[in-house]
């Protein structure tokens, strides 16, 4: 089935380059339209179902009842209005109820989300809500920062410009609970 994926992708792609008259006997642009249908393949994978992650539970034995946060998961994705690249850091944070998750899974929902055509707005959303159906918590946030080759390198051509987005459920609606992620946050920045 990859394969399958690969020979069509690079069919479109090598259309796309005869197009813009690129010699495709140049050594260099030969196996471009292969090569760029398995990067999409890879760095699509989000879109593959299978591929969502194992959210595995742990007993909240201890009562933890608390800000469990992890800040700066870096990410990668692709503009669903472009196709080119955005990035940045994402922040999320849960106060539990009975159970807590494994903190790498939380890195790898953030993967999840990253890897398919997608907006920032909806990726934040997307991931607080995965959040909240799987851990069922008090309250959850996600904040996304991230730069835009689409606005960078075409468009409106600002380069370095960042975009941030947020998502906040349950006791993240309290401004005291906000306030305490959103600090912890900006000493993360400080250091």
């Amino acid at each position: 089935m990859a394969e399958d994926k690969i020979e069509r992708i690079g069919y479109h792609i090598s259309e796309i380059m005869k197009v813009l008259n690129l010699d495709m006997k140049d050594p260099n642009l030969r196996d471009t339209p292969r090569r760029f249908a398995r990067m999409y393949l890879e760095i699509f994978k989000g879109l593959d179902e299978d591929n969502e992650p194992d959210v595995r539970m742990f007993p909240n034995e201890d009562g933890f009842d608390n800000m469990v946060a992890m800040t700066d998961i870096s990410f990668y994705s692709m503009c669903a209005h472009h196709l080119l690249p955005f990035w940045g850091r994402v922040h999320v944070g849960y106060i539990p109820t009975t159970q807590i998750v494994g903190l790498s899974k939380l890195v790898r929902i953030v993967e999840y989300y990253a890897r398919r055509p997608q907006i920032q707005e909806r990726m934040t959303h997307q991931i607080v809500e995965f959040l909240e159906r799987e851990l069922t918590p008090k309250g959850s946030i996600v904040v996304v920062e991230a730069r835009h080759l689409c606005m960078e390198m075409r468009g409106v051509e600002k380069p370095g410009a960042w975009a941030t987005t947020s998502a906040v459920r349950g006791a993240f609606k309290d401004r005291t609970t906000r306030e305490e992620f959103l600090e912890l946050l900006q000493r993360q920045r400080e250091r």
